[in-house]
């Protein structure tokens, strides 16, 4: 078995409930590392053609890749790929946080779900083992909602929680995998397809942090050389001060920033939602995914209308602040970090929500959908 890796990947048939492990040889790691090639060699080989985005017939993977979980910034990924209800193609979609390493510590390199549970079910993974448990009292709540439930359900705080919203569980075709209540897989529709075979969430916990490595101590002298070349770079700190944010008004500058459905590559009224406004006002911690030394993920703490944003739904990235503020014309930041505090609380891909109310917009400026419509 190749250093890096469990040497299990789990196979879920939701239908019966039926899970076996496999145990891929060695030449499997090489040939195809993780992520989305991992994630293709399985739906390639198991998905029927002509499947139902939707049905019962299509292959949802969740995979890891050789250098999750080690202490390297910036690479605590999880790629979900199955057939897209958005595109009807292949959907490709990563998240971060600490779900990615959290998973590959709970002893499984990736997993392979098949067919629909006749009720909802959450997946628990854990130091090697691998059960499906009833959430038909999860069905219907909000992401931070389900959050706080299974943490004290299972009787502890430091578990990893991937899961489609209210979204998901009403087949959106914008709906997203949610973790930490504020990191998604988003873009392709992912969250319906969990939806859809009534798969609520996958939940992980590894207590054994270590990985079977071929030089540990490498490994870690190259972390720290990493850290040190990290705080040299331009564009990191950046990312440190200001999040993916800071690239707004550079953007704005370039005449890239999407504004009014894309009709416009400038933004009159960028600087009131731009990444440094964000610091100097609402912005409350700078917090990271696991062994990432950048802390660019925001946490901010607001309300909007009298409606709170709370530190948990973390803050908005660029695509959501440019989506839900310039590409719709909106200079409210309070309203912009409040839009996506819903998005995340039901699981909805930001960009794509924002992107269809700013063509909406236009739809009805050009009398093409009327106000009932």
């Amino acid at each position: 078995m190749p250093n890096g890796y469990n040497g299990k990947i789990l196979h879920v048939n939701l239908t019966t409930g039926k899970m076996t492990v496999e145990n891929p040889p060695e030449r499997f790691y090489r040939k195809y590392l993780g992520g989305s090639a991992m994630g293709m060699h399985y739906i390639l080989k198991e998905m029927k053609p002509g499947a139902d985005p939707l049905g019962p017939d299509n292959v949802l993977t969740m995979m890891l890749s050789v250098i999750t979980g080690a202490p390297i910034s910036g690479q605590s990924r999880m790629t979900a790929n199955a057939k897209s209800p958005l595109v009807d193609g292949i959907g490709d979609s990563q998240c971060g946080g600490f779900f990615p390493a959290e998973m590959k510590f709970s002893g499984f390199d990736g997993a392979v779900f098949k067919g629909k549970s006749p009720r909802p079910v959450y997946l628990w993974l854990h130091d090697g083992k691998a059960e499906l448990r009833d959430a038909s009292h999860l069905w219907g709540k909000t992401t931070s909602e389900v959050d706080d439930l299974l943490k004290k359900e299972l009787g502890d705080d430091k578990i990893e929680i991937a899961q489609c919203g209210p979204s998901g569980e009403k087949l959106a075709r914008l709906a997203a995998i949610i973790n930490m209540a504020n990191r998604a897989n988003g873009r392709t529709g992912m969250g319906a397809v969990m939806g859809s075979k009534n798969l609520k969430a996958v939940v992980v916990r590894g207590k054994s942090k270590k990985l079977p490595t071929a030089n540990a101590k490498m490994i870690n002298e190259l972390a720290k050389w990493g850290v040190a070349s990290l705080d040299g770079n331009g564009d990191v700190a950046g990312l440190k001060a200001h999040g993916t944010a800071s690239v707004l008004s550079f953007q704005n500058s370039m005449g890239t920033l999407p504004t009014r459905n894309y009709n416009e590559g400038q933004f009159e009224n960028f600087e009131p939602i731009s990444g440094e406004v964000m610091t100097e006002t609402i912005l409350k911690e700078r917090d990271t995914c696991y062994a990432c030394t950048v802390h660019c993920k925001r946490v901010v703490e607001t309300q909007w209308n009298g409606m709170p944003v709370e530190r948990k739904h973390g803050g908005p990235e660029y695509e959501t602040l440019s989506t839900l503020g310039s590409y719709c014309g909106v200079k409210d930041l309070d309203a912009v970090a409040y839009a996506n505090k819903i998005c995340n609380d039901y699981g909805l891909d930001t960009i794509g929500t924002g992107a269809t109310i700013a063509w909406a917009m236009e739809c009805f400026e050009n009398g093409v959908l009327n106000e009932r419509e």
